[in-house]
């Protein structure tokens, strides 16, 4: 095995590329081979030099998708041949990217690692509608989760959560809302509680909607939007784009904007 052999698991950021880091930008320059996940947008590729290999290794929930052990063998197959490997996922490695397992296959293999951070969506796409996840007056923190856990006894306790009072962050929930929502209110979270749910977070697609968490599941039901998205649930939602000047105490069933 060459000393050279080394793969950088890179975070792509939600998806507008001028949000890449220069760091970021500098590993994709050098790639010889670049494994690509299914949200990572095309346009961060201009990035790669013309005799870079790229290979398409999408991941997406319900949806056909490479198995996570042929990618692992291939990063480690390309490095072991000398080769500069790009790991490109979209938002950032260790946020639900399964960063920390790539990390272990390869040291297991020998093979050295770097992570290159990115802009998470879980960041990014609550900003994008002026949404702060921490406020002196309303969220002291915030909870980055998942919308479901690996296996049914390690789903979110939405119960437990429910009481902590702080902003909750919910990726990949979009599917699982209704069981999400009626978890959390049963919890004690108010059903008043605001809540944004953001599509496509800064590409031109993006969709929004501001509901409140006891009209989340018919608000979903009666918008355009699906996954990929981030729900952001708490007060702090109430800095949302357009939303500044409503009553402390209320919130729209459905605001697109």
């Amino acid at each position: 095995m060459t000393n050279l052999a080394k793969v950088y698991l890179v975070g792509a950021g939600p998806g507008d590329p001028d949000l890449l880091t220069l760091k970021a930008v500098k590993a994709i320059a050098a790639a010889d081979v670049i494994l690509v996940d299914d949200l990572v947008n095309p346009d961060i590729l201009v990035h790669a030099k013309s005799s870079a290999r790229i290979v398409p290794v999408g991941k997406r929930g319900g949806c056909k998708s490479t198995p996570q052990a042929f990618i692992e063998r291939l990063m480690i197959a390309e490095a072991q041949a000398g080769h500069c490997v790009v790991r490109l996922k979209g938002g950032d490695p260790f946020m639900f990217g399964r960063g920390g397992e790539e990390r272990d296959h390869l040291q297991a293999a020998g093979i050295a690692v770097e992570v290159i951070n990115g802009i998470s969506s879980g960041l990014a796409a609550p900003s994008s509608i002026g949404v702060p996840l921490t406020h002196r007056d309303w969220s002291q923190g915030a909870i980055f989760i998942t919308g479901h856990g690996k296996t049914p006894e390690s789903n979110p306790d939405w119960g437990l959560l429910a009481q902590t009072g702080l902003t909750l962050v919910i990726y990949m929930g979009v599917a699982r809302c209704a069981e999400i929502q009626a978890a959390l209110l049963a919890g004690g979270k108010a059903a008043s509680t605001p809540v944004a749910v953001i599509q496509s977070a800064t590409l031109a697609a993006q969709a929004q909607l501001i509901t409140t968490l006891g009209q989340l599941s018919a608000a979903l039901a009666d918008s355009t939007i699906g996954s990929p998205s981030i729900i952001v649930i708490g007060d702090v939602v109430r800095c949302a784009t357009q939303a500044e000047s409503l009553p402390s105490t209320t919130l729209p069933i459905a605001q697109h904007f």
